[in-house]
């Protein structure tokens, strides 16, 4: 009737742990004989009272503590991020509900642009952006993040919806006017529940001045919402980052372009450039070199994999280190660092539970540890932090889409579309977010419902994702003629933003022409990705990914031995051991190489074994499925095998 607290079963292990493991020692050392206790090793099997008794004891001792250690395991990774977790909802159902009266908690909507100069939108969205960090450091306070709150206007009339949709009791509302060196930034707070204004105020300052303005708002927000600042929060707040207006500008100027599109990387590659003006121009930026570290192992880990940009991720991260070593965002460029470039993940692990602890209200190191986990392997636990983040920040498309992957790699589809749908209603119809739901149903082999949400797809589409889920469904649908004619478009009008996205998209092209029956045609494309392939393999020795392609290139060209190299190259590089997330994917290409060598027993060994494993497709973006192997035309050589044909088949539940 009544639930135990959570910490019950713990304790009752932990006692049976303590008893047991000192009776296990005493049953390895001692044996009870009619004469009394003697050591084991005195003990003739003949004068033993009960030693079959005995053996059946240690056995269930051994079990017993067997147990209590998976069960210390299981507490650790997933039940402590689940009470973190309810821990974190009842504080805001409590401090940040948009139905409790004395609620603590606000939203930022975007400021509005008031200047002459359009091109100065950067500037109000910077100003939104620093008055959020400012207040994300008040534990008292619970804050949505940018990201949550970017994609309504302004100054919307529908503030009481708005509200309930953040989980949030207030608004603040503002507007920035920069002349010159001149700014005016008028703000007001309202609580949604009552549409009455709690605070209003104007600001007219130098730009020199605009920190204090920051600060300023903060505290009155602060004060307006009865919330308690510590001494050290009031410090963090009143912390002045930069003297220099220029450098700050710059800044600015970076933060705007990282926040422009969250699913491609290429504007982290222009933030750079503004955020190493800003240090250019201030050295003592620490801020600024903490946003650079971020960015350039951004850089690194999605764009390029060089030493040059690693040795730069470093440099401004050591700077960042040097100004200001104990500040959070120092901390989260840390984290950052050691998660992608360094790919430690105990090291990020324990840095970003810090930065969590520093920045209570911020859900940026929650959805950093939630990806941290599902590189582990731990998948429930993955789940449970990006619950956390999205308490936190519950409109966050990054986290929603975060979370709608991890349910798909685990091939839990139901709960993915879910996700999916959560974030397609804060952007609707967004491509990416189409694609996504469209490789869950394609790997449930609804080829119909994910045919719908790919229309208007074409070789002039943006997102190398949802171009390449668009191909994977012609595949799939066997018109591999309009997949590659998809290809041969894309390879030759599109304007890529990097040679990476062309030399893969040149080993698809390849690789279907092969499949289809075009083999002089593929060898001619595949040479063409040699090509691209080959100088940045060699230039980026630990990026995992242009292996994968590099190889299918060479296996189209019939180079069996480079093929093969390239590919357990890339397990090298990336092995399921270290990185649950993408090494399976990795030893899925080894098996598809080895299928067009004709080592087809190897093939359906790998495929049988990934059938049941949580990992991300290097072919379909979700782990591979019965229907998946039963659809595509790539796995033909195996159609006659039964060994694959009984991978074809669903599992009944």
């Amino acid at each position: 009737m009544f639930g135990a607290p959570d910490w019950l079963p713990r304790t009752i292990v932990s006692l049976l742990a303590i008893g047991f493991i000192p009776a296990l020692i005493f049953s390895w050392v001692f044996e009870l004989t009619p004469e009394g206790l003697k050591r084991d090793e005195d003990v003739p099997p003949e004068e033993s009272i009960a030693p079959q008794t005995a053996r059946r004891m240690d056995r269930k001792i051994i079990v017993v503590l067997l147990l209590a250690l998976g069960y210390f395991a299981f507490d650790k990774f997933v039940l402590t991020a689940r009470r973190e977790t309810a821990q974190l909802r009842s504080t805001v159902a409590t401090n940040g509900s948009a139905a409790t009266a004395n609620s603590k908690s606000i939203a930022v909507l975007p400021f509005e642009n008031l200047s002459e100069d359009r091109a100065n939108a950067y500037f109000a969205e910077g100003i939104q952006e620093e008055i959020l960090t400012r207040l994300a450091k008040i534990a008292d306070l619970k804050v949505i993040s940018r990201t949550s709150t970017q994609q309504y206007k302004s100054k919307p009339g529908n503030l009481s919806e708005i509200a309930k949709q953040l989980g949030v009791a207030n608004i603040l509302e503002g507007s920035v006017q920069k002349a010159a060196d001149q700014v005016r930034v008028n703000v007001q707070l309202i609580n949604a529940q009552t549409d009455s204004h709690l605070w209003a105020d104007t600001y007219d300052r130098k730009l020199t001045d605009i920190f204090a303005v920051e600060s300023e708002i903060a505290k009155s927000i602060a004060e307006s919402l009865k919330a308690k600042l510590t001494g050290h929060e009031e410090q963090a707040l009143a912390v002045k980052p930069t003297s220099n207006p220029e450098a700050y500008d710059a800044y600015l100027h970076g933060l705007a372009l990282e926040a422009r599109d969250l699913y491609s990387v290429y504007p982290i590659e222009k933030a750079i450039g503004f955020y190493e003006r800003a240090i250019q121009l201030d050295p003592t930026f620490a801020l600024a070199w903490s946003r650079l570290a971020r960015a350039d192992a951004d850089w690194y880990v999605g764009g390029e994999t060089t030493a040059t940009r690693r040795d730069a991720a470093k440099r401004a991260l050591d700077n960042a280190q040097k100004l200001q070593p104990n500040s959070p965002e120092t901390l989260l460029a840390l984290g950052y660092y050691q998660y992608q470039v360094l790919r430690d993940n105990g090291l990020a692990r324990t840095t970003l539970e810090l930065v969590a602890k520093m920045l209570p209200g911020s859900s940026e190191a929650r959805a950093a540890l939630a990806r941290i986990a599902r590189r582990e392997g731990h998948w429930d636990e993955s789940i449970a932090y990006f619950d956390q983040a999205l308490v936190l920040d519950p409109r966050n498309t990054q986290s929603l889409k975060g979370a709608g992957d991890t349910y798909c790699t685990i091939r839990q589809f139901p709960a993915a579309l879910k996700a999916y749908d959560r974030a397609l209603d804060v952007l609707p119809n967004d491509p990416e977010l189409m694609a996504a739901k469209a490789v869950i149903y394609q790997a449930e082999g609804n080829l119909e419902e994910a045919a719908k949400l790919l229309p208007g797809v074409n070789a002039q589409t943006p997102s190398y994702a949802v171009v390449a889920t668009k191909v994977t469904q012609l595949i799939l649908e066997r018109r591999s003629d309009e997949a590659i004619r998809l290809l041969q478009a894309r390879v030759s009008q599109f304007h890529f933003g990097s040679e990476i996205e062309k030399g893969i998209f040149q080993s698809m092209l390849a690789l279907y022409q092969r499949i289809a029956g075009d083999s002089a045609g593929a060898k001619v494309i595949a040479e063409h990705a040699r090509n691209t392939l080959e100088p940045l393999c060699k230039n980026q020795p630990n990026n995992d990914f242009l292996p994968v392609f590099l190889s299918r290139a060479y296996s189209v060209l019939g180079d069996k031995n480079s093929a093969l190299k390239e590919a357990q190259r890339a397990i090298g590089l990336s092995p399921s051991a270290k990185d649950a997330w993408n090494g399976p994917g990795l030893e899925e290409n080894l098996a598809l190489i080895e299928m067009i060598f004709g080592e087809n027993s190897r093939t359906i060994l790998t495929l049988s074994r990934l059938l049941n494993t949580p990992y991300v497709s290097f072919l379909y973006d979700a782990p591979i499925t019965p229907a998946l192997l039963r659809l595509d035309s790539t796995w033909d050589p195996l159609r006659a095998d039964p060994a694959f044909q009984k991978l074809c088949k669903e599992k009944k539940e």
